[in-house]
């Protein structure tokens, strides 16, 4: 048996194709990325541009093509924080039934909660972490949102999802190239206010092990190895002291585009975004240095291995 899970976000689209094998353990038979930029201007005009939803459309067709080839015989599709967001919503669920009735009929995209996504990613990122490492607190930082998930393998105990995120930072605050001061300064403004929002529920200096997930994590965790191009197995489950990714973050913040799109593991579709990215993530070296904890895991496995295993009742 074959399942699909298919992660629709503020900037990117993902697909992961499983093998479901003994005991209901799942193998990856394929995992991709596409940046899209479904949230292109959502959070100013609070509806999806007809360009984003048809950059979405491109996509997921090339995807359900991948599914319908490998046999996938169940598939799940999430969206995230544009979808929460947008007024014209019902044009993006349309496109998505019309492609994913190809796969199993009847098949619609979902737009989930943001303690659903939270839920989901933190199921996906701590799997293979060992549990004397435990409470957790898995990080999810996104186009449109960040999810701070606090839990260890009984489960999650306390998520709080905030509208932060490298997209909606860079429209609203990051204009520059590079940002000034003062649009740096509006940006830590936001960021504060929404991490204080997030820890009034989420207490993350009980954790003993800090998990990021998503892309702007990953590129931190690439740069910080001085890897020349992306390299997930070296990536994924990989750890960076939170000094060292501090510099790392604030290089990037203070770096031009051309400068950033230089850069071997860096995606194209995040040379403009990942310095708001790197801001909502020196917040959260500050949330876990004042905790006790002295490092990022970095993991490959988030929402996408939660939606696949949530297919098979986990």
């Amino acid at each position: 048996m074959r399942v699909g899970a298919v992660d629709c976000g503020t900037n990117s689209i993902r697909l992961l194709i499983s093998e479901v094998g003994a005991e209901g353990a799942l193998t990856d038979v394929h995992r991709e990325m596409r940046v899209v930029r479904l949230g292109e201007g959502v959070d100013a005009t609070g509806r999806f541009a007809d360009a984003a939803i048809e950059r979405t459309r491109t996509a997921l067709s090339d995807y359900v093509d991948m599914m319908v080839a490998q046999g996938v015989s169940a598939v799940r599709m999430v969206a995230t924080s544009a979808t929460r967001d947008a007024a014209n919503r019902e044009e993006f669920f349309a496109m998505t039934a019309e492609l994913l009735g190809r796969v199993v009929p009847g098949s619609v995209a979902e737009v989930i909660s943001g303690d659903e996504e939270a839920r989901l990613s933190f199921t996906g990122a701590v799997g293979e972490l060992d549990a004397a490492g435990g409470p957790f607190v898995v990080v999810d930082l996104g186009g449109g949102s960040t999810e701070f998930v606090l839990g260890d393998h009984g489960g999650v105990t306390a998520a709080r999802s905030v509208n932060i995120g490298c997209v909606r930072l860079t429209e609203r605050c990051l204009h520059s190239d590079p940002p000034t001061d003062a649009e740096i300064a509006a940006a830590q403004s936001v960021i504060a206010e929404a991490v204080a929002e997030a820890t009034d529920v989420v207490p993350v200096q009980t954790a003993r092990s800090w998990i990021g997930v998503a892309g702007t994590m990953t590129t931190l965790a690439a740069l910080g190895q001085g890897l020349t191009e992306y390299d997930p197995e070296r990536i994924h489950l990989s750890r960076i002291g939170i000094d060292e990714l501090s510099e790392v973050c604030w290089r990037l913040v203070r770096m031009t585009r051309a400068e950033r799109a230089a850069l071997g593991p860096m995606h194209p579709g995040r040379v403009d975004v990942i310095g708001g990215g790197s801001l909502v993530t020196l917040a959260s070296v500050e949330l876990m240095r004042a905790g006790g904890v002295q490092e990022l895991i970095v993991s490959e496995h988030d929402i996408l291995d939660g939606i696949a295993m949530s297919l098979l009742g986990a």
